[in-house]
């Protein structure tokens, strides 16, 4: 199981304190829609130059018709910068199949992940959209996902084990709405904590507020790392 922080904060300067205050161990970060298009790519590269071994996930989520999709992941392939960035699986799946046929030939392609249910939905909420529970579509969609060539879900922690069980064990599970200890969920409604993460073979785990909020990051960092 791997560690991903979320740079979630203000400014770019307090993301990249955060980042050097963790640059000694072996983590990726995520950079999502505000920071990215508030600081760009040269925000990636100033993460690569505190420290070169760093993973950065690039979670825009991409979500549009089949050819703009594979002409944004081209673009992102050809930054050199991500090691994986992520669509929407709602978008379908000969959206998904574009995407991987435009970058499959990339020397070191970037992972590509899709987006299955977000963890701020419940149930009652998901269904009002999707006309379906949660873990049926969300099984559904990683299914196409799995069919579509994509390396792996973006997912709740309560859906890891079933995908992975209707996939392959290969099959990469991301989790947001992690909270390692127990902190409270925030606007989250679908958290887990890293014993359940591990029990349901989550491979990624995605963790912000946690970190960046406490008073040393560093040791909470650490904390987890130890824990996982």
């Amino acid at each position: 199981m791997k560690l991903c922080i979320s740079l979630d904060l203000p400014s770019a300067d307090e993301n990249l304190e955060l980042v050097k205050k963790v640059k000694d161990h072996d983590v990726w970060l995520k950079v999502g829609f505000r920071t990215y298009i508030r600081d760009g790519k040269y925000f990636l590269e100033e993460i690569k130059e505190i420290n070169p071994n760093f993973k950065i996930f690039l979670d825009l989520k991409l979500y549009d018709i089949p050819n703009t999709m594979a002409d944004a992941a081209e673009e992102i392939a050809a930054l050199g910068l991500v090691d994986m960035f992520n669509v929407h699986a709602s978008a379908g799946i000969d959206a998904m199949k574009t995407v991987m046929d435009r970058i499959k030939d990339i020397p070191n392609r970037p992972l590509v992940l899709a987006v299955t249910a977000l963890t701020s939905f419940d149930n009652e909420s998901f269904r009002s959209i999707y006309n379906e529970y949660i873990t049926t579509k969300a099984t559904q969609f990683a299914k196409d996902t799995f069919n579509a060539g994509i390396d792996g879900v973006v997912c709740s922690a309560f859906e890891s084990a079933d995908i992975k069980k209707n996939t392959s064990e290969n099959f990469i599970t991301l989790c947001p709405g992690i909270r390692p200890f127990g902190e409270d969920a925030g606007d989250q409604k679908r958290v887990a904590d890293i014993p359940f993460a591990k029990e349901n073979f989550v491979d990624f785990i995605v963790v912000g507020r946690p970190i960046y909020k406490d008073e040393n990051p560093n040791n909470v960092v650490k904390k987890i790392l130890e824990n996982i």
